[in-house]
């Protein structure tokens, strides 16, 4: 199963991949992890994206998006999540993340990118600072039966 986790910076999404992974036992690979998998990005890219057409029914694989051309890679029957956070939220975990100081153009860049994935279509809708990871996860452990 190729569970898509998609979101904002910082709203939340490689703590909730990890979650689902102790649950299910899966791969996480977030953003251009994969261009490891060769030396060009175009043939990692293609490396990648066969890899995920194959795992669909296969194994387990977290895929942590946070730029919407990577929403592209997910092959159909993935499980797309949205992961979301309000901005003040974004910010202040973005803040943490450079030691305490938000420059103004990174402040500006967190404000432009707000809500870039929430007009797509999703399986599920997770809301990263308030959401059940346990119910989540229950709901991916019975789609895995399901698949099998």
């Amino acid at each position: 199963m190729i569970v898509g986790i998609i979101g904002e910076n910082c709203c939340g999404k490689s703590t909730l991949a990890n979650k689902i992974k102790g649950k299910i036992g899966a791969e996480v690979i977030s953003g251009k992890d994969y261009l490891r998998l060769a030396k060009s990005e175009s043939e990692a890219t293609a490396l990648f994206t066969e890899r995920l057409k194959h795992a669909v029914y296969g194994e387990n694989l977290i895929y942590v998006i946070s730029e919407p051309e990577q929403v592209k890679l997910l092959p159909e029957g993935a499980i797309r999540i949205l992961v979301s956070a309000d901005l003040d939220t974004i910010k202040e975990r973005f803040k943490a993340r450079m030691r305490g100081n938000l420059p103004l153009p990174v402040a500006q860049m967190l404000e432009r990118k707000h809500g870039m994935f929430d007009d797509a279509t999703y399986d599920y809708r997770f809301d990263g600072v308030s959401g059940d990871a346990d119910s989540l996860c229950e709901a991916l452990k019975k789609r895995i039966v399901d698949i099998l």
